[in-house]
């Protein structure tokens, strides 16, 4: 769809982001006001949420949304600004990485918290204005719902979790012309994968690696065409499909690339020691 389209489309359009200070969420909100989006940005960090606020012209709103009190004063505070919701993006996401049984009971809480009950809630509380404007739901999954990772068990679960929500509530809203969606990235080239480096597994840098602004144009591509689920990049998810399917061919795969996520991983740690 030409940029054009595309403006006439969205002018007007008012769209709800979580964890739009920073990354894809920040990317997002960027996007979708170039093209005429009205935006309202939520996040925890109010400085860095705020600068983004001013560069698309939006309304931050800092929010925990592991809180439900922040929630609703979101879904409140975007009605009584704009009077209306027709785009909601489920970006906001944490991981406590680690072996279970070494990670704390917080810990898991606070991984399916913000990755899996703040989504379905706050698509719940903005329900009724969605189905007002027949508006559309972008959940921000992860490829990691589609395959178990050693050392993820609670974000692969919080994000099989999201997609199965995502699928099961679009068919329950499709007569209400609400749609669900989800984008579900492999790794992304932001600070939640690349400032934990030592505890993010090897594996995970084996694959290739995404830009935010890819990952902003996935959901721009939702959002217009209503698609259930964009999946990227496409080598990666039939990788995940294939090891989902056959666990023993995750199981003969993974020592190769875990030994290339970890030539990767080292290369970055160096580049990082040559920055300082």
């Amino acid at each position: 769809m030409a940029s054009g389209e595309l403006v006439r489309e969205l002018a007007g359009k008012v769209a709800v982001i979580t964890g739009a200070s920073s990354g894809v969420g920040e990317a997002a909100a960027l996007l979708l006001a170039s093209l005429g989006a009205t935006i309202v940005l939520a996040a925890r960090t109010a400085e860095t949420l705020r600068r983004v606020a001013d560069a698309v012209g939006g309304l931050a709103v800092p929010t925990d949304v592991s809180r439900r009190a922040d929630l609703e004063h979101l879904v409140a505070a975007a009605i009584e600004r704009h009077g209306r919701i027709d785009i909601l993006v489920n970006n906001a996401g944490t991981n406590v990485r680690g072996n279970f049984a070494d990670i704390s009971a917080d810990g898991v809480e606070q991984v399916l918290d913000t990755n899996l009950k703040a989504p379905m809630l706050l698509t719940h509380m903005a329900l009724p204005y969605l189905k007002a404007t027949r508006g559309v739901v972008v959940n921000v999954a992860s490829i990691a719902g589609h395959i178990p990772l050693p050392g993820e068990a609670s974000y692969c679960a919080s994000k099989w979790g999201l997609r199965a929500f995502t699928f099961a509530a679009g068919i329950e809203l499709r007569a209400d012309g609400v749609a669900l969606c989800a984008v579900s990235p492999g790794p992304i080239t932001t600070g939640f994968v690349l400032n934990d480096l030592d505890h993010t597994p090897d594996l995970v840098f084996s694959q290739p690696f995404l830009s935010a602004e890819q990952v902003a144009q996935a959901i721009l591509a939702c959002i217009m065409d209503r698609k259930r689920e964009r999946a990227m990049p496409a080598t990666t998810l039939i990788l995940a499909k294939l090891a989902a399917s056959a666990p023993w061919l995750q199981e003969l795969l993974r020592p190769g690339l875990e030994r290339k996520g970890a030539r990767v991983k080292a290369e970055l740690r160096q580049k990082a020691a040559m920055k300082n």
